[in-house]
């Protein structure tokens, strides 16, 4: 027992020099870019679904809970919300980074997450017929505060170090449950469980990314890396992933729970399918 928590223990330390560097750098990017981001997507119309896809990488949950706002407002359509929910990396990117893992491995997963974001994004433009009315209006980064998703503004370097430091505890959790079930269940039924079931593998996985919560997108890609989970569990997980989007959709679109409703089985589906067509077809990231 002592072995698992010193393992854990010193695994977060090793991570925590890298995570604060790549937070610092997301954080200066996300100041920089997001505003501009976000005007782009509310003005692109038809090609909301493609910007969405492709902006909705670069920044954490607070692109995603902004979405959710202007969508709220219906300055933006259902298939760019989802091309955002689906895209966006969460806690993925500065793990990934943070683990030394390979920059082309992180590319063709990014990738991946915009492309479906893309398909998957006009696919809802077509689908959904929502009703336009207009959600109530918010201040996001007083939302931000209440349920501590860590995108309001605090100045780059401090919110780069609690972000940190947040990101650590979940990882050193993560971590601990990890060591747990290897030591007592052992990795050989722990792989079986996920990486040999081509359907309920990314079912299970795409469940657990909804929970709006940076821990989801932290477990899934520890399970990736950690070789326990295959290409297409892992990515039916990050794709449902969205942060805190989905939580501040039913948050501020309070008149329309059908269409919340809609939308996050439509991104549930969406992420699963997904997966399973990953593994179907033998893709190995």
């Amino acid at each position: 027992m002592l072995d698992v928590i010193l393992d854990a223990a010193l695994d977060t330390l090793k991570l925590l020099p890298f995570l604060f560097l790549t937070y610092l750098a997301l954080e200066f990017i996300e100041e920089k870019a997001e505003q501009g981001s976000l005007r782009l997507v509310r003005h692109s119309g038809v090609l909301g679904p493609v910007l969405g896809a492709l902006v909705g990488i670069v920044p954490q949950c607070g692109f995603s809970a902004s979405a959710s706002n202007l969508f709220a407002q219906r300055l933006i359509s259902a298939g760019t919300l989802i091309a955002v929910f689906l895209s966006t990396s969460d806690e993925m990117l500065p793990i990934l980074i943070s683990s030394a893992v390979s920059p082309v491995t992180i590319l063709k997963l990014l990738g991946v997450k915009v492309l479906a974001g893309l398909l998957w994004g006009l696919a809802a433009d077509r689908i959904f017929r929502l009703c336009r009315h207009e959600g109530e209006r918010v201040d996001l980064h007083e939302l931000c505060r209440e349920e501590n998703c860590g995108c309001e503004e605090r100045g780059i370097l401090r919110s780069a170090l609690l972000h940190t430091l947040q990101i650590a505890g979940f990882v050193l959790a993560v971590n601990l449950l990890l060591g747990l079930v290897l030591r007592f269940v052992g990795e050989d039924a722990l792989s079986s469980l996920l990486l040999d079931r081509p359907v309920l593998g990314p079912a299970l996985s795409g469940l657990v990314g909804l929970i709006p919560n940076c821990a989801a997108s932290i477990l899934i890609t520890q399970l990736y890396l950690s070789g326990a989970m295959s290409t297409g569990s892992m990515m039916a997980g990050l794709l449902s992933a969205s942060g805190v989007g989905i939580l501040v959709l039913f948050r501020i679109n309070r008149r329309a729970m059908g269409d919340n409703v809609k939308l996050l089985l439509y991104t549930l589906i969406s992420a699963v399918l997904t997966g399973i067509a990953l593994d179907l077809m033998g893709v190995v990231i």
